[in-house]
C-alpha cells in the first residue's frame, strides 16, 4: 500500500508547505461553562459496575431533550471504553440546572475483534428515523497470524430505541481498487449523507502526520475513495497536530460549522476553535482558539489540560459544545451563536 499512501503523503505535505499561516496561537474566550457531569454524579441502570471516568460525549437534539453520548469507562486495568446515554432537558443543560445523581445506560459495548479495546469517542447525528455513529473501534487485526493493534475509523447504525443494528469500519479505496486501512484513524463528522453517499470530515495518520481531511464515503460498503480525499485543516507551527472535534451543524444550505482541536507544544494541552466548510469540503472560515482548560477542575484529569469534542447543537440562540473534560468528566459549553461565528476569519465564500 506504499502507493496510496505515497499519495496521501504528498497531498499532506503540500498543505503544510502552502497552507499555514491562517490561525494565532491565542484564546478568544467565546464558550461559557454551564454544567460539569462527572463520574460521581453518574448511576449506570444496566449494568453493575460504577464508572471512573465519564467523557468525550456525542450530542443530538431530540425535541426538548438533549441526547449525550459519552465515553464510559469502568477499569484502569485494561481501559476499556463503551458508549453510554444520557438524556438530559436542554434547556436545564444550558441553565446548569441538572438534578443529581443522573441516570445512564451502556448502549455500545465492544463485540468485535477490530474494537476488543474499547468504543471510543462517538460523534453523532440523527438522519431519518435512525442515529448514524462515527467512533474509534480501538482493537485488533490479524497478521501474519499475529494480533495487531490499530484505532479504526468506525461506523454504527442505531435505530430510533438506540439499539444497534449494525457496525463496522471504514477502509480507503485506493485509486487500482485496493484497500488501505491506516493503523490510527479516527476524528471524523459527517457533512451531509444521502442514502449510501456521505461527505465526511476525518483525520487519518499518514506517515505519522495528522491533520483535518474532507472526503466521499460510501456507506454501503464502508469504503472512502482516495480521489476524494484533501486534507484542508493544517496544524501551525506551535502545534503538534489538530483534529476534528465535533459533528458538524448546518447553518445555511452549504455551510457547516465544526469544532476542531489543537494540540498545543508549549504546554501540550488540546484547545479548540470552530470552522466552516462547504459540501465541498472547502475551508471557508476558520477561528483561533476559542474554548481551552482553565482552573482544577479543567486542567487536572486523567490526561491533563484537555477539552475534546465530541457534541455540537444550535439551540435557538444557543451554540451548545458538549465536550470532555481532561479524560474523565464531561463539560457543558454554551456561546451566543453569533458571538461565536463573529470570531471567525474568512477564508473564501
Amino acid at each position: 500500500m506504499s502507493n496510496v499512501v505515497d499519495r496521501l503523503y504528498g497531498k499532506v505535505r503540500e498543505l503544510l508547505n502552502e497552507g499555514r499561516g491562517i490561525r494565532r496561537n491565542v484564546i478568544e474566550h467565546a464558550f461559557k461553562r454551564t454544567l460539569l457531569i462527572t463520574p460521581g454524579d453518574v448511576n449506570i441502570v444496566n449494568y453493575p459496575r460504577k464508572p471512573v471516568e465519564v467523557f468525550n460525549p456525542a450530542a443530538v437534539l431530540k425535541g426538548d431533550e438533549l441526547l449525550i453520548f459519552p465515553r464510559v469507562i469502568f477499569d484502569y486495568l485494561n481501559y476499556i471504553s463503551s458508549i453510554g446515554l444520557i438524556r438530559l432537558k436542554v434547556s436545564d443543560v444550558v441553565n446548569g440546572g441538572v438534578a443529581r445523581p443522573i441516570e445512564a445506560k451502556v448502549i455500545m459495548w465492544p463485540r468485535e475483534l477490530w474494537e476488543f479495546r474499547g468504543c471510543e469517542d462517538p460523534r453523532v447525528i440523527r438522519h431519518g428515523n435512525q442515529y448514524l455513529m462515527l467512533y474509534t473501534g480501538w482493537g485488533y487485526y490479524m497478521a501474519n497470524n499475529e494480533l495487531k493493534p490499530r484505532a479504526h475509523q468506525a461506523f454504527a447504525v442505531l435505530d430510533e430505541e438506540l439499539n444497534t443494528v449494525r457496525r463496522g469500519y471504514f477502509r480507503i479505496k485506493a485509486k487500482n481498487n485496493d484497500f488501505y486501512t491506516p493503523d490510527w484513524w479516527k476524528d471524523s463528522a459527517f457533512i451531509e449523507v444521502r442514502g449510501n453517499s456521505a461527505s465526511m470530515l476525518t483525520r487519518p495518520n499518514i506517515n505519522g502526520i495528522e491533520v483535518g481531511w474532507f472526503s466521499e464515503a460510501d456507506l454501503g460498503e464502508l469504503t472512502i475513495s482516495e480521489d476524494s480525499m484533501k486534507p484542508i485543516l493544517p496544524f501551525e507551527d506551535f502545534e503538534f497536530k489538530v483534529g476534528w472535534s465535533t459533528n458538524t451543524v448546518k447553518l445555511s444550505p452549504n455551510e457547516y460549522i465544526v469544532g476542531w482541536h489543537g494540540v498545543v507544544k508549549e504546554d501540550y494541552s488540546y484547545r479548540n476553535g470552530l470552522a466552516i466548510v462547504n459540501g465541498d469540503g472547502d475551508l471557508l472560515a476558520i477561528s483561533n482558539y476559542l474554548l481551552a482548560p482553565s482552573g482544577i477542575e479543567e486542567e487536572y484529569g486523567d490526561r491533563p489540560r484537555v477539552i475534546f469534542g465530541d457534541g455540537l447543537v444550535k439551540w435557538g440562540e444557543w451554540l451548545i459544545w458538549v465536550g470532555g473534560v481532561s479524560d474523565y468528566a464531561i463539560g457543558v459549553y454554551v456561546a451566543n451563536v453569533d458571538t461565536a461565528l463573529g470570531k471567525l476569519r474568512w477564508l473564501r465564500g
